[in-house]
């Protein structure tokens, strides 16, 4: 009985403190953020501008990699050999400084894939920066703080 009395007093007391508000320092003042609403947003890759003579580049690291098992045209290569596949791009992403996404690695399925995406130049802008660029409507202006 005396056990009792203990553990329902102790209860009492803790159940006390859970409904009394808790304290606050007078002294902490909350800090604005002083950095502008509008902030620039990073460039998402870049600039890439193809070498002229990609299509021989590509056509060496293709022969090198696959050797004389190569078929009779060489863009036609099948690229399903992960292993293969990444030898090709790790090389190429090494030489020429442009590397395949990830989100683009499972559309690399031949050679063929493989020139589409090096010989496509990468701008450097963004589209923000494009629209800034562009010739606006007079009532439509853009304006980033960098």
């Amino acid at each position: 009985m005396v056990f009792f009395l203990l553990t329902a007093t102790r209860f009492r007391g803790v159940r006390r403190d859970l409904w009394r508000s808790p304290k606050v320092e007078d002294n902490i003042v909350p800090q604005e953020k002083k950095e502008p609403s509008l902030i620039c947003p990073p460039p998402r890759s870049r600039k890439y501008v193809p070498p002229e003579d990609i299509q021989s580049i590509l056509e060496a690291r293709v022969k090198e990699i696959c050797g004389p098992s190569l078929a009779g045209n060489w863009q036609q290569t099948s690229l399903k050999d992960n292993r293969l596949k990444y030898r090709l791009l790790a090389q190429l992403a090494a030489e020429l400084g442009h590397a395949v996404p990830n989100s683009q690695l499972h559309l690399m399925c031949s050679a063929q894939d493989v020139l589409t995406f090096y010989s496509t130049p990468v701008k450097d802008m963004s589209k923000f920066d494009e629209l800034c660029a562009a010739e606006l409507p007079p009532n439509l202006k853009i304006s980033w703080e960098r």
